[in-house]
């Protein structure tokens, strides 16, 4: 019985050596490429917020606070009627989230075509998966992509 114990817990300790000893090699090259093709994803979405955001303001429908209102009911004409919400603002609405729903497809499609094609979807896999578990590489990346966020434009204030 202690044997086979004994035997039970070696090997445990050699799968941890062999897990330790497995760890992915990310390049500085491979970590830059992914982080330059998230900085891409993420000053679209944010382009996109600065975007709506303008729309929003600018609408001589309603004002920001009622869009918000009735964007949160826009699926139900029951709360959209007790709302008072008139045809115009129903239309301004769908416009809104047909607008938003076409824009998300494209950064969701840029985002697929960055990972294949860019910096390539086995590393894109590999360095994803390496951020969750290397503390080291997750700090190189976050000053990465501080750097990159630099030069991004704000649209709106």
């Amino acid at each position: 019985m202690r044997t086979s114990l004994l035997f039970c817990f070696f090997i445990f300790l050699l799968t941890l050596n062999a897990h330790a000893q497995t760890e992915v090699v990310v390049s500085d090259e491979e970590l830059l490429k992914y982080a330059t093709a998230m900085d891409s994803v993420n000053e679209l979405t944010v382009q996109l917020t600065d975007s709506i955001t303008l729309l929003v303001k600018n609408t001589t429908v309603m004002s920001a606070a009622r869009y918000n209102e009735l964007s949160r009911i826009a699926n139900d004409e029951a709360k959209l009627t007790e709302a008072k919400a008139t045809p115009e603002e129903i239309s301004f609405i769908k416009y809104m989230a047909d607008y938003k729903s076409k824009r998300t497809n494209n950064i969701n499609q840029t985002f697929q075509n960055l990972a294949k094609t860019y910096v390539g979807a086995a590393t894109f896999n590999k360095v994803k998966k390496a951020l969750t578990t290397n503390t080291e590489l997750k700090a190189k990346y976050d000053t990465l992509m501080e750097e990159l966020k630099k030069d991004n434009v704000k649209t709106v204030e």
